[in-house]
């Protein structure tokens, strides 16, 4: 029993109040950690969120893409911690408090009602001492008069009356003597019975309220540290969803798109500049004439001149050529073929919407009025009549200028149109000359067999500017020379022995192949005078060449 023990319980009781309140201070600095951890990760994601101010901005790469997507699941993330810190910030931290002040109210309670006891239980000492002193005080006086009376009593010369006064005294003393010891039993027998109730009724009562304080202060301990737990363990789905949602975010990246992204932004639908031709200026000099040999210098079909090659390479722009200088043009003629047909698309999209919203807005108008003019008391329909004059004004406006970009953009696409059409004419001439035969059918080492065919000119004429202007065919290989062929018929392009040159087009099954020179000049030539090399990446892979 710890009857005696008030003085240790009562540190007791103290101790587990300051561990209640040092574990209330770890779960506030705990829940002051969880909104600074949430806050600067919204911050994070807030610095390294794209800037929405134009459309140029938004992000197409599957990489960047990715990024933000993570970013977003980020920022839900940090919701989760901003849930952990106010689930732990009303579940634990408000309760541990709440009850912390409760139990010190209680403890209170029950160590005074304890002091009360053991002070009135003093009391009780106290006024049995007293009494008990009284007693023992009496008790000698009257033992003091008694050895006065019996020393008179026989004393001779003691007088009768001094003998009848000491008698009196010891009487007084006696009886004096006899309530003090009537007292004292008395007092003694009310301490005793005090401190038996004080011992097994009281302090034992206060003991139990002061062990059952401290044992809900340990249940509501523990619950408290299942409650952060808990609100750690409840946004554990979410906060997997926002992981899983990060790792589909990296599985999106596509490689092989976000090259073909970088193709298509940068793509100018132009060639770059082929080498510069070898001008041989002797050939006046050192010219020899051999009838009926095959060295018999040729008529060529067509002569490129160098300065307007010159002046055509100058003037286009490729992938890792310089931007043209100068102001934006409205109809972007400034840009190449290719970013001129997207910007093109670009601004037809966005003007149809627009017109789609005017139309919208026009019907709702016409509706509204509508409604003015079968209910007057809901409005005015003349007062609709301006907005809706400007609806149609915008409306012209809008599609007036929809046409004038429709006409552009088909002005563009015209040019790919005029290439198809004009290679499909190519193969009919090349197929009406040549029969669909053998290549060597028409190569001949006599000099008036090849006297037969007059070459024609080189004409330049607008469809050739246009055609120049517009996105050559990519190239799938290349070739070399095995025998020369002097390509005078229409479509067939001239070669000598050991030249390297293009492959665009492959043989179709007629023994004819497409090929383009390093100046830009192209045509066909019969798949058995050259050696065809293809390239491995030429079909499904995306190159930036």
């Amino acid at each position: 029993m710890l009857q005696d023990q008030f003085d240790n319980l009562e540190k007791h009781t103290q101790w587990g109040l300051d561990f209640l309140d040092k574990y209330a201070k770890f779960v506030k600095e705990r829940l002051e950690i969880e909104q600074n951890y949430a806050k600067q990760l919204r911050n994070l994601v807030k610095k390294f969120c794209p800037k929405r101010s134009s459309k140029e901005e938004e992000p197409r790469f599957t990489s960047c893409m990715a990024f933000y997507n993570i970013l977003n699941e980020l920022n839900d993330y940090a919701g989760q911690r901003e849930v952990v810190a106010e689930e732990i910030g009303h579940r634990v931290y408000a309760e541990i408090m709440k009850y912390s002040y409760e139990l010190k109210a209680e403890r209170k309670s029950h160590l005074q009602e304890g002091r009360r006891a053991q002070q009135y239980l003093d009391i009780c000492l106290k006024q049995m001492d007293s009494s008990k002193k009284k007693f023992e005080r009496e008790c000698r006086e009257a033992e003091k008069a008694q050895q006065t009376f019996e020393r008179l009593d026989n004393d001779t010369n003691a007088t009768k009356s001094d003998v009848e006064k000491a008698k009196q005294q010891l009487n007084l003393r006696t009886h004096m003597a006899d309530e003090s010891k009537n007292e004292y039993a008395a007092q003694l027998q009310n301490y005793n019975a005090e401190q038996h109730k004080h011992f097994y009724i009281v302090i034992p009562q206060v003991y139990k309220h002061l062990q059952e304080m401290d044992e809900r202060r340990t249940v509501k301990l523990s619950e408290c540290y299942k409650g952060f737990a808990d609100a750690e363990r409840k946004v554990i789905p979410i906060i997997s969803k926002c992981l899983e949602g990060m790792v589909q975010a990296a599985k999106s990246v596509d490689e092989r798109r976000d090259s073909q992204i970088v193709v298509d932004c940068f793509k100018s639908g132009f060639e770059p500049p082929g080498d510069f031709p070898f001008e041989d200026y002797s050939q006046h000099i050192y010219r020899t004439v051999s009838d009926g040999t095959i060295s018999t210098t040729k008529p060529e079909v067509t002569r490129i001149d160098p300065k307007i090659t010159m002046g055509k390479a100058k003037g286009k722009l490729w992938l890792f050529g310089k931007k043209p200088k100068g102001p934006a043009l409205e109809d972007f003629s400034h840009l190449p073929p290719e970013q001129r047909r997207k910007k093109l698309q670009q601004r037809i999209d966005e003007l149809n919407r627009e017109l789609q919203k005017e139309i919208d807005q026009k019907e709702a108008l016409n509706k509204m009025k509508d409604v003015y003019e079968k209910s007057p008391q809901m409005g005015d329909p003349s007062s609709l009549q301006p907005k809706i004059a400007e609806t149609m004004s915008n409306i012209e406006k809008l599609r007036m200028e929809i046409q004038k970009n429709e006409a552009w953009l088909s002005e563009v696409e015209g040019k790919v149109a005029q290439r198809s059409e004009r290679r499909h004419s190519t193969e009919a001439n090349h197929l009406v000359a040549q029969g669909r035969e053998s290549p060597e059918g028409s190569y001949t080492e006599d000099a008036n067999q090849e006297g037969r065919i007059q070459p024609q000119p080189s004409i330049h004429t607008e469809f050739d500017d246009e055609f120049d202007d517009d996105d050559p065919l990519p190239a799938i290989g290349h070739c070399k020379a095995i025998y020369p062929f002097d390509g005078n018929n229409e479509g067939t392009l001239a070669m000598k022995e050991g030249e390297v040159m293009y492959i665009i087009e492959e043989d179709k099954g007629d023994g004819w192949t497409r090929a383009r020179k390093q100046n830009g000049e192209e045509g066909y030539v019969p798949t058995s005078y050259i050696d065809v090399t293809l390239e491995k990446n030429s079909k499904g892979a995306v190159t930036y060449i």
